[in-house]
């Protein structure tokens, strides 16, 4: 098949494991890594929600990082999607995540298994081997025979202790009747640092992260079969590629010529984002502009809309509180009725304060970082009509963070009401969350656009309506354009 007159050709290969910790993003990044410096052309991709490890693809394979998610996008997109991002590329390799069989619910709707079986591809399973000899087979044998739909192909063995360690795991795998492709040696300089959120993202880490990349691709070349690796890779299942053009074509259209700047915060404080989402708002006749709050102090000339995505800003909070120029611009651009889009770090960005250091002060609450994780798929519906969804419009989000606000997002405030609500097991049974105040929609809650692209056409649309003005000195800012995509 084909897209835009790029040829769809990718085989694909999934990354599995036992359970998290692993070794799957060592693995599936090394691989991807070593792969490319051969000249291989290769399209990352990661399992459910995360933001983080596609940060790592992305330096491994000069390609955007991609998520696919059935419980966030459906299951009819998978496929699509996974056509979409391996476009133009020789191999796909898929990063999956936790267990192999561990998903939303007890039917492993979102595994990594179910992902592998929608796109036919075979599952190469990393397992840790410290603390285990000949007890290998039997974990084997187990996840080979625990759901026959899912083709376990091979085993990377990882942790390995020595040469007589590798030899009786080996042994292991032969009895199991799988083949080992690689056996890992214990390898301490590997460690990327952490947070509360997991690993910190590759545009922190900066130099450090592509030095990792980089100790990954050596580890992967020096102890993985990378041919046995490539031969056991399926094509992807045919069939049409996800486009963001078809998806907003379909959808609210803005008027002929109008393409309203849309400001999308990025830089290391405001990182997790979907590479479709900027896709489809491009698609839809946006000109987006992304701004690093880190650096940039205003707002691209003729702003009409703001989208400020996840991330770490209460790892920058000096910074941000200090850039008042901004802080300002961004209020001014709230006040107008422009529309904003802001979710969990993006939240916390248009608070009163975070952590102490002044924010935008769009929403009257504080936040806060605690030490209670947030975590969790979520069947939301939106209790109030915003620039982005009708009241009433049914979504899957997911939140993960530590955060606190005051008053509690989703209680109703001064000018603001909740944006979501869903059921619970609280005696109450209906958690409020967000708000949705003038333009602005503003919430913990994460979702895919891809899954519900109508969101995102509904949000350019708004911006249509707004004053706004394409810049005549492109010079003017030190920000990064991505041209729209109308049609």
């Amino acid at each position: 098949m084909s897209r835009a007159g790029v040829a769809v050709t990718a085989r694909a290969v999934v990354i599995g494991a036992p359970s998290s910790g692993s070794g799957k993003t060592t693995v599936a990044t090394g691989l991807m890594a070593a792969l490319r410096r051969r000249g291989t052309t290769v399209a990352p991709f990661k399992v459910g929600p995360d933001y983080i490890d596609p940060g790592y693809h992305t330096l491994a394979t000069g390609r955007p990082g991609r998520n696919l998610d059935p419980v966030l996008v459906g299951v009819d997109r998978i496929a699509p999607l996974a056509r979409h991002g391996a476009a133009g590329a020789e191999v796909a390799v898929v990063e999956g995540v936790m267990g192999l069989f561990d998903g939303r619910l007890a039917d492993g709707h979102g595994s990594t298994a179910q992902v592998a079986g929608l796109l036919g591809a075979p599952v190469v399973l990393v397992v840790d081997c410290r603390g285990q000899s000949r007890s290998l087979a039997a974990l084997l044998h187990g996840f080979r025979s625990f759901d026959p739909s899912v083709r376990l192909a091979g085993v990377v063995l990882n942790r390995v202790g020595s040469a007589r360690h590798e030899a009786v795991l080996r042994a292991a795998a032969d009895e199991a009747g799988l083949p080992v492709l690689g056996a890992l040696p214990r390898h301490d300089a590997l460690a990327v640092p952490s947070r509360h959120l997991g690993l910190v993202t590759a545009a922190e880490h900066g130099p450090a992260a592509v030095a990792a990349v980089n100790a990954m691709a050596e580890l992967a070349a020096t102890h993985v079969d990378l041919d046995a690796v490539l031969r056991l890779a399926e094509p992807l299942p045919p069939g049409p590629a996800w486009s963001a053009a078809d998806a907003a074509r379909a959808r609210i259209r803005v008027p002929e010529h109008s393409y309203p700047r849309t400001a999308v915060f990025g830089g290391p404080a405001f990182t997790f984002g979907y590479a479709e989402h900027v896709e489809l708002l491009a698609a839809a006749g946006a000109e987006v502009v992304v701004v690093d709050p880190l650096r940039d102090e205003a707002l691209p000339d003729g702003s009409a809309a703001l989208v400020l995505p996840g991330g770490f800003p209460e790892e920058h909070v000096a910074a941000l509180g200090a850039n008042e120029p901004l802080r300002g611009a961004v209020a001014a651009l709230a006040a107008s009725g422009a529309p904003v889009h802001a979710e969990c770090g993006g939240l916390l960005y248009l608070c009163e304060s975070l952590d102490g250091a002044p924010m935008c002060g769009v929403l009257p609450a504080t936040a806060a970082m605690t030490g209670r994780l947030t975590l969790g798929y979520r069947d939301a519906v939106a209790l109030e009509g915003s620039s982005l969804f009708p009241a009433g419009a049914r979504v899957a989000g997911h939140e993960f963070h530590r955060c606190a606000v005051v008053p509690r997002a989703g209680a109703p405030t001064l000018g603001a009401a909740p944006a979501w609500g869903w059921r619970s097991g609280e005696p109450e049974g209906m958690v409020t969350e967000g708000w949705v105040a003038g333009g602005v929609h503003a919430s913990f809650l994460h979702t895919h656009p891809a899954g519900d692209p109508e969101a995102v056409s509904r949000f350019v649309a708004a911006a249509a309506e707004k004053p706004g003005k394409r810049s005549s000195d492109p010079s003017a800012t030190s920000t990064r354009r991505v041209p729209p995509r109308p049609g």
